[in-house]
């Protein structure tokens, strides 16, 4: 089965030459010559998906008038239409990687069971896995942390990637990036992607725009040089890997003008701050962002990926910027060929993709922001949106700490071992962590130059901060040692400690033990500051309640002052050797100065060589022993890798869909619940249902590893599943973390134990919660997860895009509340039992669902649920019990 381009009967298909070569493509200026001349004011973005539709129009999948849909978008600026979309490849990182190869290896085994050939099963598009998130912050503030915490990853990580190595081997058309290489977003940017993609079909060259989908949210970053990306679910990838479209509605896209120049002193940190502030309160979930506006002039192209790499937090499906000389200038930067850069501007003219400020494009809703206004900011305590200004972040921290501190007085604990006391506010975390920053060399250079000009006045980071530099590449290095300014953000702790994403997914590690001592012996509200782009509840360490998200020299500068108490604006960081104070302002670089290191340290042959071998890997990589074989050989011992049970007893025809009677509720949650609170990624608590397990198995707590680390046993993650230390059960008064309680036996006791009890008890379950349920990463687990905890259904006022499709891929019911009802309104404590309906009838896409909710005392209230299975062919995922299912009947079938 090999996925091809379609018949064309809009006779589109034309031929372009660039550098001497001949392309083929399907051209959007001859659909439009054939009486679409309105697609010319089509925003860049679907113009993408545009010549998609062209591209694979095969009156099946793709229809005519699925493309006149898009045509017609212009008149509209909306669409109910849903398209069939198939990105050009598929991106992962390894903590949703290993799983998605797990279950590539059981659908072998699936297939082999049902009479099939295994080889069958494979990669139809091309995917690249970057193993990015094993890294943890174990050593730190030495010159060897970065050996130590490599040599720790490969004895943590050994079953891991044995198992990886052996899909590189065992499956076709799919790459592994070793450890210790970078982060999956930056060097997507820096080497995987191309702008325009191009494949060999029938002899021909078939030119096309770069597009992927990622199984980590931020995939969105590499939307910043004009490569249509977004994050689904490690299941949606799946099935895109092996020639199921994207099933998706044409988009909303809100147009984001761009004006003025940034001011001296402000990062691009600060304006994707302020811009993922004004789109959160503009409303963009499920929309597409375009930037636009002569304000893009004045935007290197790190910039405009800094903006990209948010969409998750501004709550778009992408926040794209369209192909313009600063696009062509960073693809020669970064070492792409000659030939592909010449491709890519005589693609992008031809097509009308070339960034023109003149032609007037239809947006559906469009903001502006000038750059002029931008001023250093943080966000938090706990959400990357809530954006604070430098200028106020002691004041605001204070009212935070009324809040997280249940309005105790600020505290100070003494430190065994030391002379001065830990107290409220203290950083303990600083951390300059890859994805969002470290792929800009603005505001790393800006780094290291705080740093110079700060150990030049004599200061240095408090005692109790632990510092780490944890960068996006390998090139970061190479162009901070080129500028002298690593020894500099050595002296200050900011030494190595490894290549991937690190603070950000809840790999900071441990605490220093009396460290964590005195934080727990004074319940004080200590925290981080990181310049990554995630800081929800309980995500980058267990120990800290408050973290913010800060550019990169002022994570510096926050290592050196110590406490979010600290005014960085009127306090000074500290005394330089002479006893006077040295203020922020003192040691702040100028735009000016930046831009000279920086032009003068990063160069083109740093990209070329660092990536020449990319998919060789250091020693340790390649000293990976691993078997052969069509099918993987499971190991029942490992505590990292298990065959899931997704499969078992499969037959060739589903099942008859049911309707969910009698269910009783897991758990009753609030809003913004993320994909953290379902399915943690941080460290396993000793005392957990995954502890124990864990235990059990003879491994030592030293040992446990993370969650995300885990991934590839489904065991441990089950037991992960709403076991947040920071979760909040409504079921449950005054106690959080993974609780609840049982019924009719209304015992407390961990939410995995009750789940196993009423799956025992043959009881189905549902989860209530509130707004934006699912935000945060592409998580497949927290939809694997729920599933295999016996969920039947998950009711609540709104989904995150990604969790509601994966939901869907599992064959978990994703239901909405309708009119004003909502858990609160219905007096919902956990006692009631539900009985959803209408399911057995058979299923449409939103359509209205029967429910009947029993109360404690007997009473009965009917009310009508909305049904957010929000296409045809999610309605098919759901009737086979999940997305796998369907590929791998139908993959059997064709066989």
């Amino acid at each position: 089965m090999t996925v091809t381009a379609g018949q064309d009967s809009l006779d589109t298909r034309r031929t372009l030459k660039a550098a001497g070569k001949s392309y083929d493509y399907y051209s959007l200026e001859a659909f439009a010559d054939s009486g679409y001349p309105e697609i010319r004011k089509l925003p860049y973005s679907l113009k993408v998906l545009l010549e998609n539709l062209l591209r694979y129009e095969d009156g099946r999948t793709v229809t005519v008038d699925d493309v006149k849909a898009l045509a017609q978008w212009v008149k509209d600026k909306k669409s109910s239409r849903e398209i069939a979309y198939r990105p050009a490849r598929v991106l992962m990182q390894d903590f949703t990687g290993v799983p998605a190869v797990v279950d590539l290896a059981a659908m072998r085994d699936a297939m082999t069971q049902l009479g099939g050939d295994p080889e069958k099963i494979n990669p139809l598009s091309p995917v690249d896995l970057v193993i990015d998130h094993s890294v943890m912050v174990d050593a730190f503030g030495g010159p060897d942390s970065f050996r130590k915490n490599v040599e720790l990853e490969f004895e943590r990580n050994g079953e891991r990637y044995e198992f990886l190595r052996w899909g590189s081997k065992a499956f076709r058309n799919f790459r592994v990036v070793p450890p210790g290489t970078g982060i999956c977003h930056q060097v997507n940017l820096e080497h995987l992607a191309q702008t325009v993609w191009t494949k060999e079909e029938d002899g021909k060259t078939i030119a096309y725009p770069d597009t992927l989908v990622g199984t980590d949210s931020h995939t969105t970053m590499v939307n910043g040089m004009a490569v249509l990306g977004w994050g689904v679910g490690g299941i949606e990838a799946e099935a895109a890997m092996l020639g199921q479209p994207v099933s998706m509605l044409i988009p909303e896209v809100v147009g984001f003008k761009l004006t003025g120049k940034m001011p001296e002193g402000a990062t691009a940190t600060d304006l994707v701050l302020t811009v993922v502030q004004m789109l959160r309160k503009k409303g963009v979930v499920g929309k597409f962002v375009e930037f636009f506006g002569p304000g893009l002039n004045e935007l290197p192209l790190a910039d405009r990926a800094t903006i990209a790499n948010m969409a998750p937090e501004y709550g778009a499906t992408c926040g794209f910027f369209p192909v313009d000389q600063e696009c062509l200038n960073y693809l020669k930067l970064t070492g792409r060929d000659d030939d592909r850069i010449a491709l890519v501007e005589e693609y992008a003219k031809a097509q009308g993709m070339w960034r023109d400020d003149a032609q007037e494009l239809v947006f559906t809703d469009t903001l502006e922001l000038d750059l002029g206004t931008v001023v250093p900011s943080l966000a938090g305590p706990k959400r990357p949106q809530d954006r604070v200004l430098l200028t106020e972040a002691a004041p605001e921290f204070a009212k935070a700490f009324k809040d997280l501190a249940g309005g105790v007085a600020p505290r100070e604990v003494e430190v065994e071992g030391e002379d001065w006391k830990l107290s409220d506010g203290d950083v303990v975390i600083a951390a300059i962590t890859s994805c969002t920053n470290t792929s800009n060399p603005y505001v790393l250079i800006a780094a290291g130059l705080v740093a110079r000009n700060a150990a030049a006045r004599g200061l240095t980071r408090k005692p109790w901060v632990k510092t780490s530099l944890a960068p996006g590449s390998q090139v970061v290095t190479d162009y901070l040692e080129k500028a002298g300014l690593q020894d500099d953000l050595d002296r200050l702790g900011f030494n190595l400690v490894g290549y991937g994403c690190t603070t950000c997914i809840g790999n900071s590690g441990p605490l220093d033990p009396h460290i964590a001592e005195a934080v727990e012996k004074g319940d004080l509200v200590v925290t981080s500051v990181l310049s990554g782009n995630r800081n929800f509840e309980g995500r980058v360490n267990p120990h800290v309640k408050a973290n913010y998200l800060a550019s990169p020299p002022l994570v510096v500068a926050y290592a050196i002052a110590g406490n979010l108490n600290v005014d960085l604006y009127k306090d000074p960081l500290g005394e330089d050797t002479d006893g006077n104070p040295v203020y922020l302002k003192d040691i702040w670089p100028t735009n000016h100065e930046i831009h000279e290191v920086v032009q003068a340290s990063v160069s083109r042959e740093m990209f070329q060589e660092r990536y020449a071998n990319v998919f060789e890997g250091p020693k340790e990589w390649q000293a990976v022993q691993t078997g052969g074989g069509l099918t993987y050989d499971w190991n029942d011992g490992s505590t990292y890798v298990q065959n899931p049970p997704y499969f078992q007893g499969m037959a060739m025809e589903p099942g008859e869909l049911a309707d969910i009677t009698g269910a009783r509720e897991l758990a009753v949650l609030g809003d913004s619940i993320t994909t953290d609170h379902i399915s943690p990624a941080g460290s396993i608590k000793s005392d957990s249902p995954a502890g124990d397990y864990l235990r059990e198995r003879q491994v030592r707590p030293v040992d446990f590893n993370a969650y995300g680390a885990r991934r590839g046993n489904h065991e441990i993650m089950m037991r992960g599943t709403f076991a947040n230390i920071r979760l909040k059960n409504e079921m449950v008064e005054g106690v959080t973390g993974g609780y609840t309680v049982h019924y009719p036996s209304g015992e407390q006791m961990p939410i995995y134990d009750a789940a196993m009890r009423y799956q025992a008890e043959g009881v189905p379950l549902v989860v209530i919660g509130g707004k934006e349920y699912g935000t945060g990463s592409s998580r497949d687990w927290a939809a694997k997860g729920t599933r295999l905890l016996g969920v039947g259904a998950v009711i609540v006022e709104s989904f995150e895009r990604i969790h509601r499709s994966n939901l869907v891929g599992m064959g978990v019911l994703p239901l909405q509340f309708t009119g004003s009802d909502n858990r609160e309104s219905l007096g919902l404590k956990g006692t009631e039992m539900f009985d959803i309906t209408g399911i057995a009838d058979g299923i449409t896409p939103r359509m209205d669902v029967p429910c009947r909710i029993t109360y404690a005392d007997g009473s009965v209230k009917e009310i009508t649920l909305l049904c957010r299975i929000d296409t045809a062919d999610e309605v098919d995922y759901y009737r086979h019990g999940g997305i796998l299912q369907y590929v791998l009947r139908n993959i059997a079938k064709a066989a």
